[in-house]
């Protein structure tokens, strides 16, 4: 589990610093591909129990979707689903044995050869710069850049002190966005490596249960609040009236 703050150096390619926690994500990404190919094989025009489940969960994440934003679903529901199945298997396999447990050597000494993608703030705020500028190529294809200016610049003073809030809100939500993500699994693994150091059989397990439902609702929070962002900002500012 993690117990330095930041992410430790495997090794370079190049100038690439490949570190535990972008190890994870090679290898996270190479089982996202891969179990999407298989279950793209798999697909039957009747479908058995696990098509059938994946058909609900997929349906149930559209139908949310579509109660934020009716008009915009079909766009924004591939960035929603994505995000939140990347970041659940992001939270959920950084449980498994071996995470924090294995150690290589390295020249700045013995390292965990993995660790959790999401205990590190490079992959967290990259993630929230990425859909942050996303929704914003969004609303501009959507409602035009002109509709989408009027929602940071005007010439009446109310609405440009409105701009101006607007404007520090892509700040601010890129740093709750990725400092909620990051500390909560963060300080996760550090509760789980110090519980495990102590107590090595049956205590540990309910932390590891509890981790679970945190990696779930994390996924979900950073998901659904992405999500909310790109609903907002594809409807013009001035839909209720003109500046």
């Amino acid at each position: 589990m993690a117990a330095e703050l930041a992410a430790e150096t495997l090794f370079r390619l190049g100038p690439l610093n490949v570190t535990n926690s972008l190890l994870h994500t090679f290898l996270l990404d190479g089982l996202i591909i891969g179990l999407l190919v298989a279950l793209n094989k798999q697909i039957k025009l009747i479908p058995g129990a696990l098509q059938n489940t994946l058909e609900i969960a997929v349906g149930s994440l559209y139908d949310l979707t579509e109660s934020i934003s009716p008009k915009h679903a079909k766009m924004i529901f591939p960035w929603f689903c994505s995000l939140f199945l990347f970041l659940l298997l992001a939270n959920w396999t950084s449980l498994l044995p071996g995470f924090g447990t294995i150690f290589v050597k390295t020249p700045q000494g013995q390292v965990p050869l993995l660790r959790g993608a999401a205990a590190d703030l490079n992959l967290t705020l990259g993630l929230a710069i990425l859909v942050t500028v996303v929704t914003q190529i969004m609303a501009i294809r959507t409602i035009g850049i002109k509709h989408h200016l009027l929602r940071y610049f005007s010439w009446n003073p109310i609405f440009m002190f409105v701009g101006i809030l607007e404007i520090i809100s892509i700040f601010t939500n890129v740093i709750s966005l990725s400092f909620r993500l990051f500390g909560n699994i963060f300080a996760g693994e550090v509760v789980l490596s110090t519980i495990s150091k102590i107590f090595a059989f049956i205590l540990p397990l309910p932390f590891y249960g509890l981790e679970m439902i945190v990696g779930l609702v994390q996924a979900l929070v950073f998901a659904i609040l992405t999500m909310t962002f790109m609903a907002i900002l594809t409807t013009p500012h001035n839909e209720g009236g003109e500046h």
